[in-house]
């Protein structure tokens, strides 16, 4: 092309051998164009086509026959370097564009290659030998025209300098100014001139000369001014010279970019202008889409606020803030900065917090409403209840106990313990009033205190009080266990939906594969809670999933995303809320991951694990604390009754009656909550030592009663202690039911028939038998105070023992009964009498050894100790029976004599007094007691009597005397021989004759 020949691309020379390139200095092949006159530097912004739209750039091709910005001809160094200001901008950039522009580091252009001093190598190589000798030559041989032009520059600048010294230095300051009156006064000296106005030849001439002056130094001037320009003619020819290449450069380049754009324009026009139609058709296309979708999904959230209205109508509290928590996290992600909702998110913080009140509120409500309804309703949760609308008391509870645990309300089991506190008060007054209301004579206008009424009652009718408030209680705690077990499922399902999340997060984190099946992702669960129809959240997310899992294979035609069908939210209404049921289903999607709107909000707001394994302990605490309070109520009922000494007067049947009773229902709060509560247990306890303490007084002092009064004589046995003992014998340690009186009597006995032996009893024994069986029915009755009821028995079967000892052995009933002495059929029958307590005590301690704990074992060591007193005593009685026969053979046998006749009348006596002691002892001791007996008695008669025949000198040796000791002898032997029981008795005679030595 003709264009390409001024191209100011240089050429290699032809002839050259070094490679130098020179420029083409061809003067035919330069072409000029007519020179335009510049447009304006700064035009005003173009309009119309050229504000087309924010993603269309200028462009060249359609733009190339109009001006653009591109049709600038003040260049950059240009604007940078405007004479017209005082100094250079050093902020030209950074003031408008920011601090950072100066520093920004420019791309290096691609189609540019990276020229490095590499490129130079060769060619510095080739003429590094030459400008060695250029430039010695240079310094050596100085050139003659350099030295011509040197030396007429400097005659030429001293001539100029010389001329202008001539010119005031009041010319050359930079602030000369004439309209400085000093300056202007210097530079005219008005001096000279004539001041009266006149003007004189003098003054003419001075002027005159004046002026010359002046013109001489204006010439002086021009001339200095005229040389330095003629000094630098050749750079402004030369400088002239470059502009007119540098135009015709010029010309040739817009041809070129003339040709280039026209070609473009083809190429656009024909291969670009519908394929980018299509693009930008597409662009707008999907910015309307999303326009579309940000209108639909503001559309949804300004119906948040209705929707989440609707929901607290029917108690949905979860549902509402989840809406709430999910609108929330759209209004900060999504619709940030839009105007119209800048009020929407204060609101909704609002409606927040009225929620949580309402909840607390709620939950109060329900707890008083339950535990104040009557107590002849079932204990179980309350089925029905009118709230706005009839709707389920247990889903509502469970809609209340999770709106409280996402919003963190951990404190609001203090609410349910205080309200069941309040009415464990008003079930007791309620009870007391009920039961006074039916006694007509308690006034309560007079009696008005209820403690004072309970305690003008009698004991059957407050018996009959006692067993309605624990009847109560028990309905009450069923109650609050139903309650409680709601509450418990609901922190349980959380906790269980926290732990599904945390696996789920580690089977994300660990890179399984999402099935179809699959739990909906966040963006999906906050479209299905913004847009969702009906009335509870639940349905959303099932139809969502649903529809997420129908598409198949087609993943993102059937996938739902985060701004699919936001406008469903319109349809909401009261139509669709009246046709929902469902509740407990929607919280339990709600607290599922991934099923609730806003995984990672919802998560932050449920209580960590930890905190919901505290509230889980606090729910069992409290089902503790509302038997210990039932407890502590009953324990008031007991105390005021208590409080006059009443309880301590009750007969051991009524006693056991009330213990019963008490042990019945702690038995029941146990089973029922899983707790021993000790404080009934120990204000009964504290009873019972009260009542064991006067049941013991008043059977000591009967015991004590009985024994002053007993004379010490065989009484007979009827018939119903015979039974008694019976019945001891076959195992069954209780009183006998009271037989009616229309029944057959029968005789009572001599004996009391035990175990084949026959007991000669007073009738004191008699009654302490049934006083112990009394002590056994009452530990069989009341095994708390076994403990406390045997040392109260083992100090009766003492004071029994030592009272006896002081009576019989101590001859206190020559006093006391008005005895005149104590016979030996006395101390046979006290023998007789200790031997039958000692034959039961080992029953006794077996019966108390089953009601006492292994703990408590050692106090059955008051047995021992008691049969060991016992034993003591029957052998100081049987002592005592050999010392009164000791004193009389001491007695008689101290005046025996061997003399006739024989018999003689000593031994005669001493058989006497044998036969009178066998008499008053065969009836009441057994036969080997009897025996053992007998020979004691023997063994002191031959004590006394080898004594008197030693003293009598009477010796073995068969002489007279030894013949009648023989005789008297044999008359003892066959005389206690022929005693009953006495027949086999060894009484061994020989021992009276000492042994030779």
């Amino acid at each position: 092309m003709a264009s390409h020949s001024s191209s100011p691309v240089p050429h290699p020379s032809s002839g050259g051998s070094e490679g130098i390139f020179r420029k083409d200095r061809d003067p035919s092949s330069r072409q000029y164009r007519p020179v335009h006159s510049l447009p304006d530097v700064c035009p005003k912004e173009p309009t119309g086509e050229a504000t087309r739209g924010l993603c269309e750039g200028p462009s060249v091709v359609a733009d190339q026959h109009r001006w653009t910005v591109y049709n600038s001809k003040v260049n950059l160094p240009a604007a940078l370097n405007d004479p017209r200001l005082a100094k250079r901008e050093s902020d030209f950039f950074t003031k408008s564009w920011g601090l950072d522009f100066a520093e920004t580091e420019v791309m290096p252009s691609f189609y540019l290659p990276n020229i490095t001093k590499e490129h130079f190598g060769p060619y510095l190589q080739e003429t590094a030998q030459r400008e060695k000798i250029h430039e010695r030559c240079k310094n050596i041989c100085p050139n003659k025209d350099e030295l011509d032009t040197v030396s007429s520059i400097t005659n030429n600048h001293d001539k100029s300098r010389t001329e202008l010294e001539q010119v005031p230095k009041i010319f050359m300051k930079p602030d000369f100014a004439l309209d400085d009156p000093a300056t202007f006064n210097a530079v005219l000296p008005w001096s000279h001139f004539n001041s009266a106005g006149r003007k004189s030849s003098r003054d003419m001439a001075s002027s005159r000369l004046l002026q010359e002056k002046l013109s001489h130094y204006l010439d002086v001037v021009e001339v200095s001014i005229a040389r330095q320009i003629s000094l630098r003619s050749e750079a402004f020819f030369h400088a002239m010279s470059s502009q007119h290449e540098l135009q015709d450069h010029l010309t040739e380049t817009a041809r070129a970019v003339a040709v280039l754009r026209g070609r473009t324009a083809a190429i656009e026009r024909i291969m670009c202008e519908g394929p980018l139609r299509a693009l930008r058709q597409a662009l707008t296309r999907s910015n309307c889409a999303r326009l579309h979708n940000k209108l639909k999904l503001m559309a949804a959230v300004h119906q948040s606020q209705p929707t989440v209205q609707l929901l607290l109508s029917t108690s949905e509290f979860v549902g509402a803030l989840e809406l709430i928590a999910t609108t929330k996290e759209v209004l900060q992600q999504e619709l940030q900065g839009i105007h119209s909702f800048r009020h929407l998110g204060s609101q909704l913080c609002e409606m927040e917090k009225l929620i949580d009140k309402m909840m607390v509120e709620d939950f109060s409500m329900y707890s008083r409403s339950d535990l104040s309804r009557s107590l002849e309703d079932d204990g179980q949760v309350m089925e029905k209840m009118q709230y706005k609308r009839s709707v389920s008391i247990k889903d509502r509870l469970e809609s209340l106990v999770f709106g409280l645990l996402r919003q963190r309300k951990l404190d609001f089991l203090d609410i349910y313990s205080d309200e069941m506190i309040l009415a464990a008060k008003s079930i007791v007054t309620q009870s007391v009033v009920d039961s006074v209301s039916q006694i007509e004579e308690i006034d309560t206008d007079i009696v008005t205190k209820l403690a004072d009424q309970m305690r003008l009652m009698t004991f059957p009718q407050w018996f009959e009080l006692l067993k309605s408030v624990f009847e109560n209680f028990i309905l009450f705690l069923k109650r609050i266990k139903a309650t409680l077990s709601v509450v418990r499922n609901v922190v349980l399902e959380a906790l269980d939906s926290n732990q599904k999340s945390r696996l789920l997060e580690r089977a994300a984190a660990g890179g399984l594969a999402e099935a179809p099946g699959t739990p909906l992702n966040q963006g999906e669960a906050e479209l299905a809670y913004l847009t969702h129809e009906g009335l509870f959240i639940s349905d959303a997310l099932n139809d969502a999933q649903l529809h997420l899992g129908a598409g198949g294979g087609q993943e993102q035609s059937s996938t739902v995303g985060p701004r699919q069908a936001l406008s469903r939210l319109d349809g909401c209404g009261s139509d669709s809320a009246s046709g929902t049921t469902e509740s407990s289903s929607s919280r339990e999607h709600a607290f599922q991951p991934g099923g609730s709107a806003g995984i990672s909000s919802s998560e932050d707001m449920m209580p960590s694990d930890l905190e919901l394994g505290r509230v889980a302990n606090n729910i069992q605490e409290l089902l503790y604390t509302a038997s210990d309070v039932s407890h502590d109520r009953c324990v008031k009922v007991l105390m005021a009754r208590a409080k006059d000494g009443s309880l301590e007067r009750l007969s051991s049947a009524e006693f056991v009656f009330l213990s019963q009773a008490v042990e019945g229902f702690v038995r029941d709060t146990e089973e029922l909550c899983c707790r021993r509560s000790v404080s009934l247990r120990g204000a009964l306890q504290s009873q019972a030592n009260r009542f064991v303490h006067r049941f013991h007084e008043e059977r000591k002092t009967k015991l004590s009663l009985l024994l002053d009064n007993e004379r010490w004589k065989q009484a007979e046995v009827p018939a119903e202690f015979q039974d008694l003992v019976n019945s001891i014998a076959d195992g069954r340690i209780t009183l006998p039911e009271r037989k009616p009186q229309g029944t057959e009597e029968r005789k009572p006995s001599d004996y009391l028939h035990i175990d084949g032996q026959k007991y000669a009893v007073v009738g004191t024994v008699l009654l302490l038998i049934r006083i112990f069986l009394e002590y056994c029915q009452c530990v069989n009755d009341i095994p708390s105070i076994s403990t406390d009821m045997l040392t109260r028995l083992s100090d009766l079967l003492k004071h029994f023992n030592s009272r006896s000892c002081q009576l019989v052995l101590g001859a206190g009933a020559l006093q006391v009964v008005g005895l005149k002495t104590i016979t030996t059929k006395n101390l046979a029958l006290a023998s007789r009498c200790l031997q039958l307590v000692v034959h039961y005590i080992p029953v006794i301690r077996a019966h108390f050894e089953t009601k006492l704990t292994p703990k408590q074992y050692s106090v059955l060591r008051h047995f021992d100790h008691i049969t060991k007193d016992y034993s003591d005593h029957i052998a100081e009685i049987s002592a005592k029976l050999v010392s009164i026969m000791d004193s009389m053979f001491e007695k008689v046998l101290s005046k025996y004599e061997v003399k006739a006749p024989m018999p003689s009348a000593c031994f005669r006596n001493v058989c006497k007094q044998m036969a009178k002691m066998h008499e008053a002892l065969y009836e009441l001791l057994p036969e080997e007691q009897a025996q053992m007996l007998f020979l004691r008695i023997n063994a002191s008669l031959k004590i006394h009597l080898k004594r008197q025949l030693a003293r009598l000198g009477v010796h073995h040796d068969g002489g007279p005397q030894h013949g009648l000791v023989t005789v008297d002898v044999a008359f003892y032997t066959e005389n206690v021989q022929s005693l009953r029981t006495l027949e086999k008795l060894d009484l061994n005679m020989a021992e009276i004759w000492e042994q030779k030595r």
